[in-house]
């Protein structure tokens, strides 16, 4: 797929397996929304795969475009520091790819009221 758009999911990571479960099923997600793009799932820390891994992957498989969306509810030190840091990296180690940077998903104004509906559920 010349050209394909990848996506990667980052987020924080966890030594508990469970925790990786909400994750992937946004992957699953976006691939049914969009068959033609390539998803994959990165952690910052504490398990597998970590960015770079997992953006290799999907130029591997043909991306040319990779985005990352990060799975946090805001913009700390990891988003505001650590993740420039390793798109720097990726940029640096993939030239021919465009490399873009979604704000964290908790900034967005559609999650945040998403949350609020949530929480006031019964």
């Amino acid at each position: 797929m010349p050209g394909a758009l990848g996506i990667v999911l980052f987020a924080h990571g966890s030594r508990d397996e469970r925790w990786r479960a909400p994750v992937e099923a946004v992957a699953r997600q976006v691939a049914t929304l969009d068959p033609t793009a390539l998803v994959a799932c990165a952690y910052l820390e504490l398990v597998a795969p970590d960015l770079p891994t997992a953006a290799g992957a999907l130029i591997a498989a043909g991306a040319r475009r990779v985005r990352v969306v990060p799975l946090f509810l805001g913009m700390g030190r990891h988003v505001r520091e650590d993740l420039p840091q390793l798109l720097d990296e990726l940029r640096a180690r993939h030239p021919a790819v465009e490399f873009t940077l979604r704000t964290a998903v908790g900034e967005d104004s559609e999650v945040v009221a998403l949350l609020a509906r949530k929480a006031l559920e019964s």
